[in-house]
């Protein structure tokens, strides 16, 4: 055939415009590795993308969609052979780079990454961007010396979104006690279920610091919210404690005292998962093939098709999102 089924953004009036289409593969930009995509995901930053929000694409028409696993088709750098499996995340695909929500996907060999043996190219798109970040900011907490104890929990923020619930999972199966804070308490037997043993609502976190220096709660963070509840957080974390940054799904600015910094010793890791270095990639990957138990995996994966996904990505924005949102490409062929 000489067009693929896609979702395709197209511009009127300085916003996007979205329909499924039959896409002229003459339309894809000329890069050595084509895969055949399997699956995709939705996570927040496609919503926005979609919606026009954060300036993310630049020119159109565009195919959006960040991660994408699938079968290679045909590689002229030689790096993979055909009927390979592999991963590609980040890079700023589905950013400045056409992405996942087609049938067909023209990259980077650089970006791609082997589908490990242990892992479905479901489950791996159970995983995708948000299960990355996740273990992303695990292994970065765990560089600074945050490990299990029993002094105090690691507070997971934004826990019944996609990052927060395999941040969730990943964290009680390491040991940690965990504690989730989360703005839709109607979730917390779910919460429960990937190994919380707290539940925080959001308006406990979300008004602010009310001092410099708070009581002590957390052992660290793995925060998807930002703003005000990031600043909160950082007032209640522990002597020599540490916080992931991971999201803004609350705000990109928070204003807060460096008391923390200088009085307590706690340290912001910022986490990338868009550059990270593909050695790194690599890492998180064989530790998320490990550690996800894939039947918890499975019960918080919604599976949808590219014509679901403009009305998946509004509830996303709007924080109606439990989970991972799977988007099936075999469905399209």
């Amino acid at each position: 055939m000489s067009t693929v089924r896609a979702l395709v953004l197209r511009e009127a009036e300085k916003q996007p415009t979205i329909a499924i289409e039959d896409l002229d593969r003459s339309l894809m930009s000329e890069r050595p590795l084509r895969v055949r995509v399997a699956y995709s995901t939705l996570n927040y930053k496609d919503a926005m993308v979609m919606r026009g929000l954060g300036r993310l694409v630049r020119s159109y028409p565009h195919v959006p969609g960040v991660d994408l696993v699938g079968e290679v088709i045909s590689d002229e750098s030689s790096t993979f052979e055909p009927g390979d499996w592999v991963i590609a995340t980040g890079f700023r695909i589905g950013e400045l780079y056409w992405g996942g929500y087609a049938q067909e996907a023209l990259l980077d060999p650089g970006w791609a990454l082997p589908l490990p043996t242990t892992l479905t190219p479901r489950h791996a798109m159970a995983i995708g961007t948000a299960g990355l970040t996740a273990m992303l900011a695990i292994m970065a907490l765990e560089h600074v010396g945050i490990t299990p104890t029993t002094n105090a929990p690691l507070l997971v923020t934004g826990a019944a979104g996609g990052v927060g619930s395999i941040a969730l999972m990943l964290a009680n199966r390491l040991g940690y006690d965990v504690a989730a804070s989360t703005g839709r308490m109607s979730e917390s037997d779910y919460l429960t279920q990937l190994g919380a043993g707290t539940i925080i609502a959001r308006s406990d976190l979300d008004t602010g610091p009310e001092r410099p220096l708070e009581s002590e709660r957390w052992l660290g963070c793995i925060d998807s919210v930002g703003g005000p509840t990031l600043a909160r957080v950082l007032a209640q974390t522990k002597s020599n404690g540490a916080i992931a940054s991971v999201g803004l799904a609350g705000g990109a600015q928070f204003s807060a005292s460096v008391m923390p910094f200088l009085l307590r010793g706690v340290s912001i890791c910022g986490i990338d998962s868009v550059n990270a270095l593909l050695a790194t990639r690599t890492r998180a990957w064989e530790r998320l093939s490990e550690l996800l138990d894939r039947v918890l995996l499975d019960a918080m994966v919604t599976e949808i098709e590219l014509d679901n996904l403009p009305d998946y990505a509004d509830q996303i924005l709007s924080g109606h999102v439990r989970g991972r949102v799977v988007v099936n490409l075999h469905s399209s062929l």
